[in-house]
């Protein structure tokens, strides 16, 4: 019975994918033959280097969460199946963060290592994200610091023995494991992360705060299902929209929460709503990212030209007969929602279309003692806070 699930999984994936890359009718059979064969013999199969890299590609077309849909056939898929030990997935890892960085000129890059099946071990990458930022609670001595979200992950990274600095913005390092074995510590070198500082175009002052973002977000801990076979590590990134840093990771009381320090900033008062000293705040925080990432050179949407690009990316999808998998609620921006086009549209819906990213189980639930929970982010896999 599984093997006729996944028989029937591939084939619909190689109709889909071959039609797409306009291969013969003849070419299309001959392929669901040999994977026909190719399970029955080793109970799964592998796909060609094409076949990934277009499954890769239509998996982030097919995403509902995702407002920067357009450029989903821009995507370059690197084919790290080759990986075997922790030591070479890191060094791919590094690879992909320059690769995706490029200068500024931020590259849609996702690099899928082999699959969850394959004998020598499930490969997982225990970040959230590649880049990301230390979080620490804090206690009677010292005050909280740095990212919330990363608490539970930073003390993870502790016990394994890296140490901090107890700051706002220590990025975390790398955390692989293969299969059984004990997970391996790789720490970033500044010289990859390349933070973007945060100024404003008309606040001098605002440099004060002291506030600094990475300039690509990454995300690793997510499965990419291709055709019924299941690869744990396959990291990808898009580039940032500016409310996900302005708006999202310093906006949100539960992350930065520099709201007030802006407004205090600002002169606003703050001591009643009707001020709108949150907009006003927020507002200019926005301007400050796009701002900082355009005068670094770093690739950057703001959210009105983005959701512009979704309803061209819908118009495209309707040429060639697609229909749009589509989350209402995720694909509005944080900021001035009701003012993009996206907000009129009440014939999205999700659609369970594969291939697809799909959320799994935390790497270290168990090193935690965590519930061992499906880990659903709220937000876009490729545009990420």
């Amino acid at each position: 019975m599984q093997h006729k699930r996944l028989e029937d999984q591939a084939e619909t994936f190689i109709w889909q994918c071959y039609a797409e890359l306009q291969k013969t009718e003849e070419e299309t059979v001959a392929r669901i033959q040999a994977v026909r064969r190719e399970i029955a013999e080793t109970s799964t199969y592998r796909h060609t280097g094409e076949e990934l890299a277009h499954g890769a590609k239509m998996a982030w077309r097919n995403n509902a969460r995702c407002i920067g849909r357009l450029f989903w056939h821009t995507l370059e898929v690197v084919d790290a199946r080759g990986a075997r030990t922790a030591g070479e997935v890191a060094e791919a890892l590094m690879g992909h963060i320059g690769r995706a960085y490029n200068n500024g000129r931020i590259r849609p890059v996702m690099t899928v290592f082999h699959s969850g099946e394959d004998p020598d071990g499930m490969i997982r990458i225990w970040n959230h994200q590649l880049i990301r930022y230390a979080g620490y609670p804090g206690d009677g001595v010292h005050r909280r610091s740095g990212d919330p979200s990363s608490d539970a992950f930073t003390s993870v990274c502790r016990r394994l023995g890296w140490q901090g600095s107890g700051g706002d913005f220590d990025v975390l390092p790398l955390v692989v494991s293969i299969g059984d074995e004990p997970p391996c510590v790789f720490p970033i070198p500044e010289t990859l992360v390349q933070e973007v500082q945060l100024t404003h175009p008309e606040i001098e002052r605002f440099a004060d705060l002291q506030l600094r973002w990475y300039p690509v977000p990454i995300v690793s801990d997510m499965l990419l299902e291709i055709g019924g076979v299941e690869y744990t590590a396959a990291p990808f990134n898009g580039w940032y929209m500016e409310t996900e840093i302005g708006s999202r990771n310093f906006g949100d009381t539960g992350r930065y929460n520099r709201l007030p320090a802006v407004a205090d900033l600002l002169g606003l008062d703050r001591s009643t709503n009707t001020s709108l000293w949150k907009d006003r705040a927020l507002l200019e925080l926005n301007r400050a990212v796009l701002h900082s990432y355009k005068r670094a050179g770093v690739s950057i949407v703001d959210h009105h030209t983005a959701a512009d690009q979704f309803v061209r990316f819908q118009e495209q999808e309707k040429q060639r007969e697609r229909e749009v998998s589509g989350k209402w609620h995720w694909l509005i921006p944080p900021m001035s929602p009701s003012s993009t086009p996206i907000w009129e549209d009440h014939t999205l819906k999700e659609l369970h279309l594969s291939p697809r990213l799909i959320y799994q189980k935390s790497a270290y639930a168990a090193f935690t003692g965590e519930p061992d929970s499906i880990q659903e982010a709220q937000v876009c896999p490729f545009h990420h806070k």
